[in-house]
């Protein structure tokens, strides 16, 4: 025995009638770019997983970087406050001694798995994958202590580099 339809069921029923009524593809066959091909289906499957391995490992890479920028930026007001005189050379010690190990750990990480993960056309000359033309850099470079004095510099003078995560990533 069929259940009765429910008044959403219903409305979503002629709503999807009256959108089919005014398609100028209503009754005439779809042409190829609309058709799924094996290709387009298994991006489609691969698609509804989720964000894919390298774009949750690009999100997670993003947000080390910003929680550094937050803590190095509290450091650096921390010192400039408590030591302006010789604050050039305290900070570049800082810099130094700064612990990107996590983060540099999924830059590498990427940089390894990127392309096989993204299916980064090969070039079979000579055996390189190809470079995104859109979309973050790659490889990501290591954050390391010329990366915080470009952004942070030792000098109280100059401003801080509020650069976003994103211009690493």
């Amino acid at each position: 025995m069929k259940e009765p339809e429910s008044p959403r069921g219903a409305a979503e029923r002629e709503a999807l009638a009256r959108a089919v009524e005014d398609s100028p593809l209503k009754g005439k066959p779809l042409p190829a770019r609309f058709r799924l091909t094996p290709e387009t289906v298994d991006r489609y499957l691969t698609a509804a997983g989720g964000p894919l391995v390298y774009m949750r490992r690009l999100h997670e890479i993003e947000q080390e970087i910003a929680r550094h920028q937050l803590a190095l930026g509290a450091a650096r007001a921390a010192l400039a406050a408590e030591c302006p005189g010789d604050f050039s050379e305290r900070w570049r010690a800082v810099a130094a001694g700064w612990n990107f190990a996590h983060v540099n750990g999924l830059i590498e990480k990427h940089n390894h798995y990127y392309p096989i993960e993204a299916r980064l056309p090969m070039d079979p000359r000579t055996g390189d994958y190809a470079r995104p033309k859109t979309g973050h850099g790659y490889p990501l470079e290591p954050l390391d202590t010329d990366w915080i004095l470009e952004r942070f510099p030792p000098d109280l003078a100059a401003p801080e580099d509020r650069a976003e995560a994103s211009d690493q990533v």
